[in-house]
């Protein structure tokens, strides 16, 4: 075989999209969707969060060292 390449090609999209209208039928799709779509925006700002944290964390230890 050659190189490989990318998983998100439009086949296989294609093939993921039909798989899961097989699974989840047509009126669960949207609803699933959000959920996903939630998922990642709660990680992306899990993710933020400890910079933002270690951040402040070593301004208060400048602080308390003074």
């Amino acid at each position: 075989m050659g190189k490989m390449q990318g998983l998100f090609q439009p086949m296989h999209l294609i093939i993921i999209l039909i798989i899961a209208l097989i699974i989840f039928g047509p009126g669960k799709l949207p609803e699933l969707g959000g959920s996903i779509g939630k998922a990642i925006k709660g990680f992306k700002k899990a993710m933020a969060e400890p910079e933002e944290k270690s951040v402040e964390t070593s301004d208060t230890k400048q602080i308390e060292n003074k």
